[in-house]
C-alpha cells in the first residue's frame, strides 16, 4: 500500500521541523518545501531566509525527507505586498500575515504540493481542523498563549479540507522537547517575528522605501497643535511610541496616543492617557468579511471576538451584517481599534471568521 503524501512547509524553524518529524513517525510520506518569497534586500541584516534555508535542510536530513526549495516572491508581491503598500498609503493598519496565509500558504503552496502528487498539506501553525456533518471547522489551538487561528481566519472550506496542523494539540514547550529529543539542531532557535517572510526590521524605515514622507500636524481633539508627524502611513492608531511629544505636556502629565487620522487635512490626531475616551470603542464596522462555513453567523448571538492578535476574546454580538459588511457590538469597550486590522469572531473554541476594520464607534 502507498503511503499517504504529505508536503511540509519548511521554514526553518522547530514549528515546522518538529510538524514534519511527527508526520514521518505516523508513517505518511513527507516532502518539505521551503518557500522563499522575498528577494528586494535579501542580503541584508534583517533577512534571514539563506539561514532558515541552511536550517530546513539540516532537518530535513536529520528526519530523513527530501526538501524543495520554491520561490513565490512574485506571488507574494503581487498578491501580498501590493496590499500592504496600498492600505498603508490609505492610513490603515494591514495585517499581511492573514492575507499571506490565504494567498501564499495556503494557494501557492498548495497548488505547487498537488503537482507534487500530494492532497494534504500540513504547516506548523498552532491550530486545529475538525469535520462535521462535511464541513470542516477551524479550531483553536491547545496552547493558548500560542494559538493562530486568527491569522488562519481567511482560510475556506478547500483549503481547511487540503489542511492539517500537528502542533494544535502540543504546548510550545512540548515542541521544542521534541526537536531536542531528535536532534534537530534548530530546538532553540528563537521564534521568528516581523513581517510575514520579509523579517525583522525597522519598520518606518523599510516603509520609507516605498512610501514617500508627507509631513503634516499632530493635534488634539481640540485642534491644538501639539507636534509634526513625518506621514500618516507611518503611524497606528495606539501608537504611544515614536511620537516624538514627550515635552508637550498638557495638563495631565500623561503620555501620548495616536487616536485618529484625518486623511483628508493630513493631520494625526493624537490624545493624552492610555485609557481616553477617544482610545475606546463599544462598536465596530468591517468590511470584506469571510465566514469559514460559508455561511455568516447569527445576527445578536452571544459570541467573542479578537480585535488584534495579543488580546482576550472579547463578548460581543454580530448586530448587522449587509453583504460583506457587518456591524459588531461589544460588551465592553476595546482599545485602540485600528482600521485595516481584522476583527476575528469565535464560537467557544471554534474560529467562524472574520472582516477588516473599517472604523471603531463609541
Amino acid at each position: 500500500m502507498t503511503k499517504r503524501r504529505i508536503v511540509v512547509g519548511m521554514s526553518g524553524g522547530v514549528d515546522s521541523s518538529v510538524t514534519a518529524l511527527l508526520l514521518k513517525q505516523q508513517g505518511y510520506d513527507v516532502i518539505g518545501l521551503f518557500m522563499k518569497n522575498w528577494e528586494d534586500d535579501d542580503n541584508s541584516e534583517y533577512c534571514s531566509s539563506r539561514q532558515d534555508l541552511l536550517d530546513a535542510v539540516s532537518v530535513a536530513d536529520t528526519i530523513g525527507i527530501p526538501i524543495e526549495a520554491v520561490n513565490f516572491s512574485k506571488e507574494y508581491k503581487e498578491r501580498v505586498f501590493s496590499y500592504f503598500l496600498r492600505e498603508y498609503q490609505a492610513g490603515r493598519t494591514p495585517n499581511p500575515d492573514i492575507l499571506c496565509n490565504a494567498e501564499i500558504k495556503f494557494k501557492a503552496f498548495l497548488e505547487h504540493a498537488m503537482q507534487l502528487g500530494a492532497n494534504t498539506i500540513a504547516t506548523g501553525h498552532y491550530a486545529q481542523v475538525r469535520e462535521v456533518d462535511g464541513l470542516y471547522q477551524l479550531l483553536k489551538a491547545d496552547d493558548a498563549s500560542k494559538d493562530q487561528s486568527y491569522f488562519l481566519h481567511r482560510l475556506n472550506q478547500a483549503q481547511l479540507s487540503h489542511a492539517m496542523f500537528p502542533l494544535g494539540k502540543l504546548l510550545k514547550s512540548q515542541v521544542r522537547v521534541i526537536a531536542e529529543q531528535h536532534g534537530l539542531s534548530n530546538y532553540a532557535k528563537k521564534d521568528s517575528t516581523g513581517i510575514c517572510f520579509i523579517g525583522e526590521r525597522p519598520f518606518r524605515e523599510f516603509l520609507n522605501r516605498y512610501l514617500p514622507t508627507q509631513p503634516g500636524e499632530m493635534r488634539t481633539p481640540d485642534g491644538n497643535v501639539v507636534g509634526q508627524h513625518m506621514g500618516l502611513s507611518f503611524y497606528t492608531i495606539g501608537q504611544r511610541q515614536g511620537l516624538g511629544i514627550g515635552g508637550a505636556k498638557e495638563a495631565s502629565g500623561e503620555p501620548w496616543f495616536v487616536c485618529a487620522k484625518d486623511m483628508a487635512r493630513n493631520r494625526l490626531i493624537v490624545v493624552q492617557g492610555h485609557d481616553h475616551p477617544a482610545l475606546l470603542s463599544h462598536r465596530l464596522t468591517a468590511l470584506d468579511s469571510h465566514w469559514i462555513s460559508g455561511t455568516a453567523p447569527l445576527l445578536e448571538h452571544p459570541f467573542a471576538a479578537k480585535t488584534r492578535y495579543r488580546q482576550a476574546d472579547a463578548p460581543c454580538r454580530l448586530t448587522s451584517i449587509a453583504g460583506s459588511s457587518c456591524e459588531i457590538a461589544f460588551i465592553e469597550p476595546q482599545w485602540a481599534v485600528t482600521p485595516g486590522q481584522s476583527v476575528v469572531v469565535y464560537d467557544g473554541e471554534v474560529c467562524l471568521g472574520g472582516a477588516i476594520i473599517e472604523q471603531g464607534h463609541d
